[in-house]
């Protein structure tokens, strides 16, 4: 087993620096993507809410909000209801970015999956998706959701 986890971890460590290269063409750093496409989802979404949608701790979520709301991707609002809430709202500029990061990602999900057939790309799927379950029950909670 100890080379399915070397060959993950490199094979990781290869599609975060091509999706990160893919990120920063549209002047995002990576992960920022997956808090848009939280938003794409579910604008006017709590840190908290975010950060367990991506398995990720609410200051991680707050720090990368700061630097998005600071390059106009998205705003802080107080919540109507309840003062102590903070919810994040997408600019005109964080929606305009659905397009071209969804393409962005598909274009890559193509090029690195290119040497497969449609049945390999189903069954990696579908493997993967085993993996990460198992990953999330050891961990001890619900998988994060797949953004």
């Amino acid at each position: 087993m100890p080379e399915f986890l070397d060959l993950h971890g490199r094979t990781n460590k290869l599609l975060r620096a091509l999706a990160d290269a893919g990120m920063r063409r549209h002047g995002l750093h990576l992960g920022q993507n997956h808090l848009l496409a939280a938003l794409w989802d579910h604008d006017g979404s709590t840190p908290g809410e975010i950060a367990a949608a991506l398995n990720v701790t609410t200051p991680t979520v707050v720090k990368m909000a700061t630097r998005m709301a600071a390059a106009g991707l998205l705003t802080r609002r107080r919540d109507e209801r309840d003062q102590r809430l903070v919810r994040l709202w997408l600019t005109d500029a964080g929606r305009a970015l659905r397009e071209p990061v969804e393409t962005e990602r598909r274009t890559l999900e193509e090029q690195v999956t290119a040497d497969l057939s449609e049945t390999e790309r189903k069954y990696l799927l579908r493997a993967l998706a085993k993996v990460h379950k198992t990953a999330a029950d050891l961990l001890g909670g619900p998988p994060a959701e797949d953004l």
